[in-house]
């Protein structure tokens, strides 16, 4: 496997065990992190677009899609930014810049590996 696929690998299991907690139990991940508890379903559907990103993140990672990794840094960073906006924009947790700050650290490790071949 290379460096690249482990990053975007590593990601991906990531992304599983926060798609599965979402899902699960989103108010035990809030709770963590401060964010005020959720009584909706919008909280458990994006757990449910975490796992599926997850398959696609591992499918790849499996299969050594070297663009698929290319596409994921400017969407991870993508992640972070908007992540970021939406604090002072729209009155969101400052907590989720910690969950955009784990995109964009997976971002410049794919990036970085990229780089190294």
């Amino acid at each position: 496997m290379s460096r690249s696929a482990l990053s975007v690998s590593v990601f991906g299991v990531y992304l599983v065990g926060m798609g599965v907690s979402l899902f699960l139990a989103p108010n035990l991940i809030f709770s963590l992190f401060g964010i005020p508890p959720v009584t909706d379903i919008w909280a458990r559907v994006v757990g449910v677009l975490a796992l599926v990103l997850a398959y696609y993140y591992l499918s790849a990672a499996r299969a050594g899609l070297t663009a698929f990794f290319q596409w994921t840094v400017t969407a991870r960073i993508g992640v972070f930014v908007l992540f970021a906006a939406l604090v002072p924009l729209f009155a969101a947790p400052p907590q989720l810049i910690m969950f955009g700050t784990v995109d964009l650290l997976g971002a410049v490790w794919t990036w970085w590996a990229l780089r190294k071949g």
